[in-house]
């Protein structure tokens, strides 16, 4: 590109910017309430998976990086590693974990340029926040138990064959990376297998128990927003209540408040023993953890390990994190939180997703996609929309593709691993969702 044409390039921006700002339509009630929606979303990812949820995942990541050997990595995720030790391993991630489609990357991200194969690593991508074991269970009470069964097979399936697709739509350049790979020298092992794995146990256990949520004690059912059709569910804690507004803390820990006339029942739940009792002491066991991390590190690393450490952790954070805030800000904009509008009026969903068509399909598993869902949040969003006429076929495909993309998500996956494998990868899950709420859709519908 010749001098004179980035210039003009340049000049065009700056015109478009302008010319956007000086036609803002402030005085549109819609187009202010997405603004104000963005800010919300964003204020509340801040709040609620920032630190408890991303810090945890990048000082994970930045570990992977600094102490496991590449060569462990390609024995048990690499390309030529064992398919069945690799894809299972990878598959099944999501039921320990237990992250969202945002807390995943930084992991994932570890793992691949680390030398983890590229369809290994795209199963653990999907896996991560598809097999969640909570929202399964959480799923099959609420929805269903057909639909709580179909989200956990088709999640693990899904890892598979999502993971399988892409090593073999990329394998010559994965028989590069492999060459390269062998190339490079294997470098000094920084622990032994046992202190490795008490080591990374105890940032996953932070990662785990730091975001342990509650059972519920009520059940809210509420109107979607003020006039409208759809009916949202959601269980948890009621932290306030008065004449104007209930306010709930739900399973995943979000605050939600209802405005009294959207509410039309407030009924009593079995909170669940177990995990009541881990909630009460997920703040002592998280503070154990640390103790014990701190004791590893100071105790097996050194100086220039831990400074090493906190550097790939850095690197992670800077990757990652503008990325997920500005996608974040974008699909609070178009699409609003749960309960609440966006740009686009929720009516244009609930009108698309009804019955059993191709096109039904097909829009759930777009939409899911590019939808931001927090951890949980799914299931409430997909009662609603159930309740306003959706088929069963396109709730499994919001389903699958939902919890494990995003438009955050993808814009971070772009840049690990490039745009035309990012294309490839979403492409996949939507296609696989879509398909699938067609076969669920024709049996159970």
């Amino acid at each position: 590109m010749t001098g004179r044409k980035k210039e003009y390039l340049i000049l065009a921006a700056m015109a478009a910017i302008f010319l956007a700002c000086f036609f803002l339509p402030m005085e549109n009630p819609r187009f202010t309430g997405a603004l104000r929606e963005s800010l919300y979303l964003t204020r509340w990812y801040a709040r609620q998976h920032v630190l408890l949820c991303l810090v945890p995942a990048f000082f994970i990541a930045g570990a992977i990086a600094a102490f496991v050997r590449q060569a462990s990595v390609m024995k048990y995720l690499g390309a030529r590693a064992n398919k069945v030790l690799a894809y299972g391993v990878a598959s099944v991630s999501g039921t320990i974990l237990a992250v969202c489609s945002c807390t995943v990357l930084p992991l994932f991200a570890g793992i691949y340029r680390l030398g983890a194969g590229l369809g290994p690593a795209t199963a653990f991508l999907y896996s991560g926040p598809a097999i969640n074991v909570l929202a399964i269970i959480l799923t099959a009470r609420i929805l269903g138990l057909e639909l709580g069964v179909a989200r956990a097979a088709g999640a693990i399936i899904f890892s598979i064959v999502i993971g399988l697709s892409m090593h073999l739509i990329f394998r010559r350049e994965e028989q590069d990376k492999i060459q390269n790979q062998a190339a490079r020298p294997a470098g000094p092992v920084p622990l032994p297998l046992g202190k490795q794995v008490l080591f990374f146990a105890a940032m996953v256990g932070i990662l785990v128990f730091a975001n342990w949520a509650r059972s519920g004690d009520v059940r809210a059912i509420f109107l979607c927003c003020p006039g409208g059709l759809a009916t949202y569910r959601v269980e948890g804690q009621i932290v306030e209540q008065n004449a104007q507004q209930v306010t709930i803390r739900d399973a995943a820990g979000n605050v939600q408040t209802i405005p009294a006339e959207q509410l039309q029942q407030l009924e009593p739940t079995e909170p669940n023993r177990l995990y009541e009792w881990l909630y009460r002491l997920r703040w002592v066991l998280v503070v154990l953890l640390l103790a014990l991390l701190a004791v590893m590190v100071f105790a097996w690393f050194t100086g220039p390990q831990i400074g090493q450490w906190v550097g790939q952790t850095w690197g992670f954070a800077k990757l990652i994190l503008p990325l997920l805030l500005a996608g974040v800000l974008l699909a609070g904009f178009l699409l609003g939180r749960p309960g609440q509008e966006g740009i686009l009026p929720a009516r244009w969903v609930e009108q698309a997703v009804g019955g059993n068509s191709l096109g039904a399909n097909l829009f759930a598993a777009v939409a899911g996609a590019f939808m931001y869902f927090a951890t949980l949040t799914e299931v409430p969003i997909l009662q609603g929309l159930i309740g306003a006429g959706m088929g069963k076929g396109p709730a499994l495909a919001l389903l699958l593709a939902g919890p494990a993309l995003s438009l955050p998500n993808m814009l971070v996956i772009r840049g690990v691993m490039g745009t035309r494998k990012t294309i490839v990868y979403v492409s996949l899950v939507i296609v696989m969702a879509t398909i699938s709420g067609l076969i669920f859709g024709g049996l159970f519908g």
